[in-house]
């Protein structure tokens, strides 16, 4: 006669069910902690703590979404950076990445909360002003530019300067992110010194 094997207790059942079941919610929290890394990876700039220009444009797109449901004002203010290239060639690559990480830092320090702040690609940046016309954004954009420049970027025993342009767009009446963002960037450029990239 074959031995049978000894039934399982409810018991000892529902222990089994319970460590099976604690087991999933662990597997469960790491893919959802992985996920969310994942997304703000794809939704930030691998150099600076911004948003990068597909996050950013997402954010603009909203804010001209909210400006026309209720006739909230929302401006962009592109900027860009003078003479980089000079910084890269004379100093380094790691001397550029320096400058580039101290123009995002201080424009998140010399922003709201509520503001958006994206590095657009290369040397060049944007801020989303919540509730700002482009009279404020104007002077925002000159507030910012001072933060910018005000002190040198020390980079090892280097004492680099940083010159910015700023363009301004309310993007009231833009018909998308990219409309509001190509207006503004124009408009930086025609303040551009000597309208040289």
């Amino acid at each position: 006669m074959a031995n049978s094997a000894p039934a399982s207790s409810p018991d000892t059942e529902r222990l089994l069910l319970n460590a099976e079941l604690e087991l999933l919610r662990e597997q469960v929290a790491l893919l959802s902690a992985r996920l969310t890394e994942a997304e703000r990876l794809a939704d930030h700039d691998v150099l600076t703590p911004l948003l990068n220009r597909r996050a950013f444009l997402r954010e603009v797109q909203r804010a001209i979404a909210i400006a026309r449901r209720y006739k909230s004002p929302a401006s962009v203010i592109y900027f860009d950076l003078n003479g980089f290239k000079g910084v890269n060639d004379q100093y380094g690559h790691a001397a550029g990445d320096a400058v580039l990480t101290a123009v995002a830092e201080r424009l998140l320090g010399a922003v709201r909360e509520e503001d958006f702040v994206g590095r657009i690609g290369g040397d060049e940046f944007a801020v989303l002003l919540q509730r700002a016309d482009a009279a404020s954004a104007r002077l925002k954009a000159q507030q910012l530019t001072e933060a910018i420049t005000h002190d040198p970027v020390a980079f090892k025993s280097r004492s680099i300067a940083i010159g910015v342009t700023f363009g301004v767009r309310e993007i009231a009446g833009a018909d998308s992110a990219e409309q509001a963002m190509a207006e503004a960037d124009a408009n930086m450029y025609l303040r551009k010194p000597g309208r040289s990239r």
